[in-house]
Formats: C-alpha cells, sequence, structure tokens
C-alpha cells in the first residue's frame, strides 16, 4: 500500500492498530522515532501491571526527547491540543487576518483532524461580552475582530472536529463557513460535497450564529454527519430548532441559554434524531413550564432522558 493511501486509511480509520504497526515500520525505515513510539505504545496497551511503569516511563522519555522536532512541522501561531503516537491530530490557532493561512498549513499535518479555533485574547474573552449587534433582520452579528467573509475560505475536508466555542461569528460567519466547501477548487459539486461530510462534532457554544445562522449550517452537506452538536447560548428561538431536523444522525445536542419554549420543544420531538439521543442538555429556563412537561411526557424520547425531565 503506498504511504498516502496509508495515512489516508489511518485519518478514517485511527483505531486500525494494524495499519499503524504497518505505517510504524515505515517510519522506522525513515528514521522516524514515531515508529518505535507506536510499537511501544501497543505494547504498553498489552502489558500486564508489572510491566506498565516501566513501559509508560520510556514512552515519556521517547516523546520529551523528540517532541519539538515533531511540532517544528507545525507553522507558527499553531499550538498542539491533542496528539496520537506523536503526531498531532486536533490543534488550536487563535482568530486573526493571518489565520486562514495558519489553518491551511495546520491542516497538511498528516492526521490533524480537529481543528479549534479561539477569539482574540480567549482568557478574558468569555467574561466580557462586547454588546450584542444585530442586523437588520435581528440576527447576531460577528465581532469586531471577526472578519466572517474570511471563514469561507478554510478547508474543512477532513476534519471530523471543528470547535468555534466562544468565537463570536455571528449569523454572516455561520453562513460563510456553509460556503465553504464550494468554495475550494477541488469540490465541484453537491454530490462530491456530499461526500466530505466527515466532520462528526461541532461546537459553537456562545458564537452567536442566531437562527439564519443554523438555517445555513443544517443545509450544508459538508455538515451532514454532525453526531455532537453543541449550540450553548447562540439566540436560537423556535424557528431555529427546526432546522436541526437536517442532522439527521444527531446523538448528543446541547441548546442552553436559547429562548426555544414549548414551540421549540414541539420542533425538537419532531426531529428525525429524537429516539437516538444520548445527551440533551437543556433547561427549564429555556423550554418553560409548558416545553419541561411536554418532555417528561414525550414517548419520542429515550427513556433515560425522559425520566430526567420528570425530575427537573
Amino acid at each position: 500500500m503506498e504511504i498516502a493511501a496509508l495515512e489516508q486509511r489511518l485519518r478514517d480509520r485511527p483505531g486500525d492498530l494494524a495499519s499503524w504497526l504497518v505505517y510504524g515500520d515505515w517510519l522506522s525505515e525513515q528514521g522516524d522515532a514515531r515508529g518505535a513510539l507506536i510499537r511501544l505504545e501497543q505494547r504498553r496497551a498489552r502489558a500486564g501491571a508489572s510491566q506498565r511503569d516501566a513501559l509508560e516511563r520510556e514512552f515519556a522519555a521517547l516523546v520529551k526527547e523528540h517532541q519539538d522536532t515533531w511540532d517544528a512541522a507545525l507553522p507558527p501561531g499553531a499550538t498542539v491540543v491533542e496528539r496520537r503516537y506523536g503526531f498531532a491530530t486536533k490543534v488550536a490557532v487563535e482568530w486573526s487576518d493571518g489565520a486562514p493561512v495558519v489553518i491551511e498549513q495546520a491542516l497538511r499535518g498528516p492526521f490533524v483532524t480537529a481543528l479549534r479555533i479561539t477569539a482574540p485574547g480567549q482568557e478574558d474573552y468569555e467574561d466580557d461580552w462586547e454588546e450584542d449587534r444585530l442586523d437588520d433582520e435581528g440576527e447576531p452579528l460577528p465581532a469586531s475582530g471577526v472578519e466572517a467573509g474570511a471563514l469561507a475560505t478554510l478547508n474543512l475536508g477532513q476534519l471530523t472536529e471543528l470547535d468555534l466555542s466562544y468565537l463570536r461569528i455571528g449569523a454572516l460567519g455561520a453562513k460563510a463557513l456553509a460556503v465553504s466547501m464550494y468554495l475550494r477548487s477541488d469540490v465541484g459539486d453537491l454530490a462530491t460535497a456530499a461526500a466530505q461530510e466527515r466532520i462528526e462534532v461541532l461546537d459553537l457554544r456562545y458564537s452567536r450564529i442566531g437562527n439564519s445562522g443554523l438555517a445555513a449550517l443544517a443545509a450544508a452537506p459538508c455538515f451532514g454527519g454532525v453526531r455532537r452538536l453543541h449550540l450553548q447560548s447562540n439566540e436560537i428561538a423556535a424557528k431555529g430548532v427546526s432546522s436541526l431536523h437536517r442532522f439527521e444522525g444527531l446523538t448528543e445536542l446541547d441548546l442552553r441559554y436559547n429562548e426555544i419554549g414549548a414551540e421549540g420543544v414541539q420542533a425538537l420531538l419532531e426531529a428525525p434524531f429524537i429516539g437516538s439521543l444520548k445527551r440533551l442538555l437543556l433547561y427549564r429556563a429555556d423550554v418553560g413550564d409548558d416545553g419541561a412537561r411536554m418532555l417528561a411526557r414525550a414517548p419520542q424520547l429515550p427513556p433515560a432522558l425522559r425520566s430526567y425531565w420528570r425530575s427537573v
């Protein structure tokens, strides 16, 4: 198997241990210490308690010796959030005018499939919201430091996770993300775009995308495979909840701090994924007393979630 095809296989099936061993042998032939790391990690996973401590020390020493060299391939401005066998799998980039270029370079890593874009000055940003700004239709506008149109230039094709929490992209930014796949030279039609629906985790907490932003994302083929969706505090009302029906495979949904009311609950209970939900995050204040009673009595909800609402 050619190396490019093997790397693609490992992106698609990160738990394929046999393919990792083949890849590890190739790395060792190239003088890359991550080949040894792969074998060591798999030995550690099978080892008994008496051997595990020694293997963990050997593993940590190998990482400490080579990690800076491995991370040197990342562009300045990108930091590693998660790793597998020494390879970056999730990276974080702070939003700026130059962020799209940094992101494009960071995503060239062979196994980077998760991206976190942070707001400028993230530490202070969460506690220092600028006043809500709305467009003529009452939908939230992006934060003053976010050039929403630039989000349309991002290549999301290889991602399985996109985290924009606390990056206030507004409805306009969500719409830009929704068309990003169509603006890439390697995506020419709807069928191709639909085949790219790799993203399974989409985190938009406090992104203020509004009803129209959510509708745009829900209609975009590249987000059709989302399983875990976080929409905490996004100015979403009952009208926006209806857009969620396009996310047919959802298993986890966070709608806290959105005023969806009983009408929104009714729309939610009509969604095709409602019986498959494993987590539903909502507060009574989000749905009102009538909405809470509807959730407690809804036969569509899995028993554990229905039971929870009976106790709220």
